[in-house]
């Protein structure tokens, strides 16, 4: 076989090529260690192979394929995307992956199939710093504030040899620091053309560097707020590309909800006001130093003002409502629109002196907009929200329905566009995923079962007749106790996964008093450094909450057990969901059924997905909630979660334990 098949990809079909690559006595299995040919690896490498060699008309071609852990999937939609010889952007959801494709996957493909692949890793404009703000801050009377001379100096000495400019490559910089914060730049921040470094803007270069890779890799975040900026005219940092691959893509309507909705915030009032400050001092004398920092002062006065006609209760809250409880909304709405109309008047004024002042001005005037917008909540395709954060109040209107906007902007823009997960589907449909994203009912789909043996290594517990549901007063006390019964028949070894922090705080103070393990949890440690003492400390056990439920990857015997709390639906308080239900209800849909279980279903797959990561591992799966066979909704859930023998008894459980130990 040849060695390098992009050299006579045009003999060959796409999906031919994957069989040879991925087949039994193949290049993966001639190069790579352990490999083991999968035929559903095989199968997702030449569906997606036959994705991207397909020409299409006026439809992009799209596949959406749920592969379960173990399927191999990153190769199986990377050796495709390269070997198509397209521009394609690969999307992540996460960090971990994003560095596994770069440092893993990628030097093999380089090594072994197309060595003259260009692969470029780009991230959000906020990890790469701006010379001119470099320079600013240098010139400015209170860099010594932001940063000691030591830093200062360290990030000079870093600048002469950095090729990238990327803050990844300053370990030693907190991940907060002020500093940073003074010499990067926002999208806003950019002077673009205007400014005096533009030849040597480490974006610029990246740009360039982007036009040439055939390969990129981003995440969503990155992805969604680059196609924002496209549906008005101007591309954040992106090139134009033919395909987009999507991993972990059930976090794409999240994501996108974010960046195709807009957002004011006090913190925003206050990073403005910092810069004008900032500029004023270095370039303005007199009068018209006086009138802009006097100006600027005041629009930070009326934000703080502003801020304070909320409620302190923390959270996400309908806006709407509360707009319609304040007599005095429209009064107050209008004093912070006139002195963000203000500080436009003067930036229009001072612009006259230098390019800086143009990117300041644009802020402004984008401020006010996105300020009215939000503000007058008219638009009825939008949900109007604000957040009490704890140093901060935003106020956000988002899209109720993304689908619109991916049509028109990804969809109808794109040659391919293929979506990849472990957890696609609920109760062994697409329907839910297709219709949140606005995928055609007749998009091809491939669905790819584990590889793992659930039937022979691991069991699945959830209580007997008679304990209490989680609306029960006495559930949190049973829980608890169930949870000690597991984690002892475990010998610790335990991933226990709650649905909220208050859940996860009680359990740790009753189970901190009664095991002979080590009990962690989350928030006393940063994630890394909990998962590396939960791996190196066998029997020990990790409480944990949110992040945790995905993207842990502990394989081997300290991870043997995964409890978790309830049925993980999520609380209807929030304003997005709360509008996403009532649109579903209007139209003639059941907002439970339709919306709320099959994001419950995801949850949870996600969550149990943590217990095999390996061919070998092997475990008990335990859901402390008897709804799973109390309501008729519970076999949704057991429809969608992995094969395991079911057991209700804890003699069970620690018989299936003791079988390792024999």
């Amino acid at each position: 076989m040849n060695p390098h098949p992009e050299q006579n990809q045009m003999s060959i079909s796409l999906p031919e090529a994957m069989a040879d690559i991925f087949a039994q006595g193949g290049i993966l299995a001639d190069k790579l260690p352990g490999y083991e040919s999968r035929p559903s690896q095989i199968r997702m490498a030449e569906a997606i192979g036959a994705t991207l060699e397909l020409a299409h008309g006026e439809r992009p071609g799209m596949l959406a394929v749920e592969a379960g852990t173990g399927t191999g999937k990153t190769l199986a939609y990377l050796v495709p995307a390269i070997l198509s010889g397209q521009k394609v952007v690969i999307s992540t959801n996460t960090l971990n992956l994003q560095d596994q494709i770069l440092t893993k996957e990628i030097p093999f493909i380089k090594k072994h199939l197309a060595p003259r692949l260009n692969v470029l890793c780009i991230k959000g404009r906020q990890n790469y710093l701006c010379l001119y703000r470099w320079q600013q801050f240098l010139a400015s009377p209170q860099r010594t504030v932001l940063a000691d001379d030591r830093d200062t100096q360290k990030v000079a000495d870093w600048l002469e040899e950095t090729e990238t400019g990327d803050r990844s490559e300053l370990a030693w910089l907190a991940d907060n620091a002020p500093l940073w914060q003074a010499i990067t730049a926002s999208a806003s921040q950019c002077l673009g053309g205007n400014c005096p470094d533009t030849s040597q803007c480490f974006i610029t270069r990246l740009r360039k560097k982007a036009a040439q890779a055939q390969l990129l890799v981003v995440n969503h975040h990155l992805f969604f707020s680059d196609l924002a900026l496209r549906r008005f005219g101007h591309a954040e940092v992106l090139p134009r590309y033919e395909s987009v691959i999507f991993d972990e893509a059930h976090h794409l309507e999240g994501v996108a909800t974010r960046y195709f909705g807009t957002s004011f915030s006090q913190y925003q009032v206050i990073d403005l006001v910092k810069d004008v400050e900032t500029a004023a001092q270095a370039d303005l004398t007199g009068r018209a130093k006086d009138g802009v920092v006097q100006t600027a002062r005041a629009l930070a006065k009326q934000a703080d003002l502003f801020a304070e006609l909320f409620p302190k209760e923390r959270g996400r809250f309908a806006l709407r409502q509360f707009i319609e409880r304040f007599p005095g909304w429209e009064e107050e709405r209008q004093r912070m629109a006139d002195q963000i109309k203000g500080v436009c008047n003067q930036l229009t004024k001072a612009a006259m002196n230098g390019e800086s002042w143009l990117g300041m001005q644009r802020r402004a005037e984008e401020m006010l907009a996105a300020f009215t917008a939000i503000t007058e909540a008219q638009d009825i395709s939008s949900v109007y929200w604000y957040e009490r954060r704890e140093k901060t109040v935003a106020l956000s209107a988002s899209p109720i329905d993304i689908a619109e906007e991916l049509q028109d902007f990804l969809y109808e823009q794109t040659r391919n566009v293929i979506f990849t997960s472990a957890t696609l589907t609920t109760d062994n449909t697409f329907t839910y995923f297709f219709s949140r994203l606005g995928l055609p009912s007749d998009t091809p789909v491939l669905t790819l079962p584990t590889p793992f043996d659930y039937e022979q290594r691991t069991l699945l517990f959830v209580p007997g007749k008679g304990f209490p549901e989680p609306a029960d007063r006495e559930f949190p006390r049973a829980s608890q106790h169930l949870m000690q019964e597991l984690i002892m028949a475990a010998n610790g070894r335990t991933l226990l996964l709650f649905t909220s922090l208050s859940a996860m705080r009680a359990a740790h103070e009753v189970l901190l008093a009664r095991l002979p393990f080590p009990v962690l949890m989350q928030g006393e440690a940063p994630k890394a450094r909990l998962l590396e003492e939960f791996r190196d400390q066998t029997h020990s056990v990790l409480l944990a909450v949110a992040s945790f439920w995905e993207g842990v990857d502990v394989v081997g015997e300290s991870l043997s057990c995964v409890i978790i709390d309830k049925l993980p639906f999520e609380v209807p308080s929030d304003p997005v969901i709360m509008a996403r239900m009532e649109r579903i209800k209007n139209e003639g849909g059941n907002p439970f059924y339709d919306f709320q279980i099959p994001r419950a279903i995801l949850t949870l797959r996600q969550g149990v997905g943590r217990l095999m990561r390996s061919a070998t591992d092997r475990g008990v799966l335990a859901i402390c909630d008897v709804r799973l066979f109390s309501k008729q909704y519970g076999r949704l859930f057991l429809k969608s979660l992995p094969p395991s023998p079911v057991c209700r008894e804890i003699p069970a459980v620690r018989d299936f334990f003791q079988e390792d130990e024999l």
